[in-house]
């Protein structure tokens, strides 16, 4: 067990038994020739490659999404991970609940080996203590991604400005906070924060089906939401809400803490680059079959997500989707943005990164080098 949390080889994977050759008999000559202390320092140096040599893989769990039913089914996971060993490779639904931040505890429990998250959440969670690396983040988001909705019948609010005072619905360490906090800032109606009250009211939410539903009954009167995933494309399409206002276009929303990444456990990045390095090549190549095959993507998707057909399908074409954005390919400007989003919500009040900053070596070793340009297992 390391830092309570096991292994690396219990993390979302499966491992084979391997045991350490006993001691031969060279060891008596080096007590004798180089007395004890000598001997315990080449003991040591002789022994801990073997004790922390990676155990093979055998299988990698992997969360379930549009793109991944996607690469399962066209048999490109199958492809990848066989060039390394990997025979098998399960899908893991998030489950009915949908708690936002269950990818960092499927991460630590060991059920699932990569997640995704955008910046700011997956940055939260390190923060937060989840001893994790970034592997992959892409550019720069967007302004439809995440955008502020009101019910389509709500005649008092039709715009960032008819907030205030109205009660704002979100889970906290997610886009549905961080979008609209940089715009209530920009409109001058602050977010109330744990530290102090601002112009509009706040109400955590951290279920996604519960906070559809407290904006559909009244409970809240605004929610942004990725209107590009399951659960909000289908509130969307509803036609019971309606967008009123928008992420601060070239901000540090778009420009860092909204990019989506991918992030691992850092044993697991430490101990298996390979099978990191198989499941990003996996992506990149699903991503551009879905975008060259939309009508059969959106199939396949809708069956492997359990989605109506026109979900499955806005999600794709619609330019609220995040899958298909390219990958920022230096990790030195991911980090700089990381710095840089994280100074600007510290700065406005955020209470996550107020109580527990990371420092620039802390960024600086979140973000795995080796997966980005020039790194060893880089996809670019």
């Amino acid at each position: 067990m390391e830092n309570g949390l096991g292994s690396a080889a219990g993390r979302g994977f499966g491992k084979v038994s391997s045991k350490v050759a006993p001691q031969n008999s060279r060891g008596k000559f080096l007590r004798a020739c180089l007395g004890k202390a000598a001997l315990v320092a080449v003991a040591l140096a002789v022994s801990a490659p073997l004790a922390n040599a990676a155990e093979p893989l055998t299988f990698i769990n992997l969360q379930l999404n549009p793109w991944s039913v996607v690469a399962q089914e066209k048999g490109i996971f199958k492809e990848e991970f066989d060039k390394i060993g990997v025979k098998e490779v399960n899908l893991i639904a998030s489950g009915a609940a949908e708690l936002s931040g269950a990818e960092s505890a499927g991460l630590n429990r060991g059920s699932i080996a990569i997640a995704q998250r955008m910046l700011y959440p997956a940055t939260a969670h390190r923060a937060n203590g989840l001893d994790a690396v970034v592997v992959w983040v892409s550019e720069a988001s967007n302004k439809y991604r995440t955008p502020l909705l009101a019910r389509a019948d709500n005649n008092e609010v039709n715009s960032i400005a008819d907030m205030e005072g109205k009660v704002y619905g979100s889970n906290r360490i997610g886009c549905s906070y961080t979008s609209v906090f940089e715009s209530f800032e920009a409109a001058g109606l602050p977010l109330d924060t744990r530290l102090k009250a601002g112009k509009i009211r706040y109400e955590g939410v951290e279920n996604n089906g519960a906070r559809n539903a407290a904006l559909l009954s009244g409970a809240v009167d605004g929610l942004a939401t990725h209107i590009g995933n399951n659960s909000g494309a289908a509130l969307y399409l509803s036609g019971k809400v309606k967008i009123v206002g928008r992420t601060v276009e070239r901000g540090v929303y778009e420009n860092g803490a909204g990019r989506v990444s991918f992030f691992a456990m850092r044993d697991f990045a430490e101990q298996y680059p390979e099978a990191v390095k198989a499941f990003l090549i996996s992506y990149r190549r699903a991503t551009a079959w879905i975008q060259d095959n939309v009508d059969e993507a959106a199939a396949i998707i809708s069956k492997g997500t359990r989605v109506p057909l026109d979900i499955a399908k806005f999600q794709i074409v619609d330019p609220s989707g995040y899958e298909f954005i390219k990958g920022d390919t230096s990790a030195d400007n991911v980090r700089k943005a990381i710095g840089e989003f994280q100074d600007w919500y510290i700065a406005h009040g955020d209470d996550v990164f107020t109580d527990r900053k990371l420092s620039q070596q802390d960024i600086a070793t979140f973000v795995d080098g080796k997966f980005f340009k020039g790194g060893e297992y880089s996809i670019y």
